[in-house]
């Protein structure tokens, strides 16, 4: 698609001898930040990995701007397309800074060595991301939270125009969650990246996506803007969950607000006017 740097058309995917998606279409919007929500085991990561290369389709193919991802040399789609895994895992010993700075390998080449450009990246990424203080510390010493944001720095520092996080708030305290999401929108609003990100949190992916991709037992049930997808409907149809939707009394948005002892597969709770 024309509006897509990344699209997955046909997809059937297998995790293992488990089919995970069937002929399963996806584009991610240019310019947006683009959430993807579902229960466990629905898809979600798997869909990402395939997105990012790192798991080759059954069936199907992916488009990076445009051209079959498997066409690209690992370093040319490492250049457009950074990734955040979940559990990464760091080699023994390395430090935050040295991480951080792999983040900067995919622009390196025989004739262009490190360069003051990419020192300016990785500060720039490690202050972004609240782990200066932390740049000599080994990773393996540090706690989930700030292993986790440091991985994020890595990334950040890659520079790509394409930014896919699966689960970024993972081990993070309520307040670094907030703090990581709107530092993935203002990488997406100032710097003009897109960003896709699995989120298990309806509100967070309501307040700060601008395109919602709702998936379960590897189908997307709903795609499109937070006051489309996320209805009182969906989360029953989705989670099993009846909930009230309302607007968010600070920013607007859909809020999710689950009836006092909801039960799983129970009706569709009522709406309240969003905006």
């Amino acid at each position: 698609m024309n509006d897509s740097p990344l699209y997955g058309e046909q997809l059937t995917l297998r995790y293992g001898a488990r089919q995970v998606t069937e002929a399963l279409d996806v584009h991610i919007p240019a310019g947006k930040v683009t959430v993807i929500v579902g229960p466990n085991a629905c898809g979600k990561s798997t869909l990402l990995r395939a997105l990012a290369r790192l798991l080759a389709p059954q069936a199907g193919r992916v488009l990076l701007e445009g051209r079959d991802i498997r066409g690209y040399s690992p370093r040319e789609v490492a250049r457009r397309l950074g990734l955040l895994p979940q559990s990464p895992l760091a080699p023994p010993g390395i430090c935050v800074a040295d991480l951080v700075a792999r983040g900067r390998f995919p622009h390196q080449t025989l004739l262009r060595q490190w360069s003051p450009q990419d020192e300016r990246m990785v500060r720039q990424a490690m202050r972004q991301t609240g782990v200066e203080d932390l740049a000599e510390q080994t990773v393996e010493s540090l706690s989930g939270g700030q292993r986790q944001r440091a991985w994020l720095a890595m990334v950040i520092a890659q520079d790509t125009p394409l930014l896919l996080l699966d689960e970024p708030t993972t081990f993070l305290d309520i307040a670094h969650q907030y703090e990581l999401l709107e530092l993935c929108r203002r990488l997406n609003r100032e710097h003009g990246r897109t960003v896709v990100m699995v989120l298990h949190d309806l509100n967070q992916a309501a307040r700060y996506a601008d395109h919602v991709i709702a998936m379960k037992a590897g189908a997307i049930l709903a795609a499109g803007e937070p006051r489309q997808v996320i209805t009182p409907e969906l989360v029953a149809a989705v989670f099993g969950l009846r909930a009230l939707v309302a607007p968010d009394p600070v920013t607007g948005t859909p809020m999710v607000v689950p009836f006092a002892g909801a039960d799983m597969g129970g009706p569709t709770g009522g709406r309240a006017p969003v905006g």
